[in-house]
């Protein structure tokens, strides 16, 4: 599959304003696993752009307006290092360089909340600070 340039920036900022904080407290394969999750979602045809997938309503919490990311992901230039980590991560993950650590999940949640959608699931997979579900086949 071929890229945008658009779509590696939204899907930089969906990892930057979901997981930011994950590279030093668990690494790399937390930022991994937010982009294997959107790939997912592309691949099952949630929606048909990377960036779509990003900014769809309600899907990832940093795109919602009101959220306390969202100037954030808005702002964040390559300046700083850790947005260039995560454009590194969008790059190598939409480019098939680097594996999918999630085994095909499609959600994912943060271990300090547990939505409704998760009342009777179990995770499929742990990294960092997030719990990740592979919803749809």
């Amino acid at each position: 599959m071929k890229f945008s340039e658009r779509d590696v920036d939204i899907l930089a900022r969906t990892i930057y304003g979901e997981a930011r904080g994950e590279l030093f407290k668990h690494g790399i394969a937390s930022l991994i696993a937010i982009a294997n999750v959107v790939f997912n979602r592309l691949k099952k045809n949630f929606a048909p752009t990377v960036a779509e997938v990003c900014i769809a309503p309600y899907q990832f919490s940093c795109w919602n307006e009101h959220d306390i990311n969202y100037k954030k992901i808005k702002e964040v230039t390559t300046e700083c290092s850790v947005f260039r980590t995560c454009r590194e991560v969008a790059a190598n993950v939409l480019a098939e360089k680097w594996p999918d650590l999630t085994d095909g999940c499609d959600h994912y949640h943060n271990k300090a909340i547990k939505p409704a959608w998760t009342m009777y699931l179990e995770p499929k997979r742990v990294f960092g600070s997030h719990y990740f579900y592979n919803l749809r086949d």
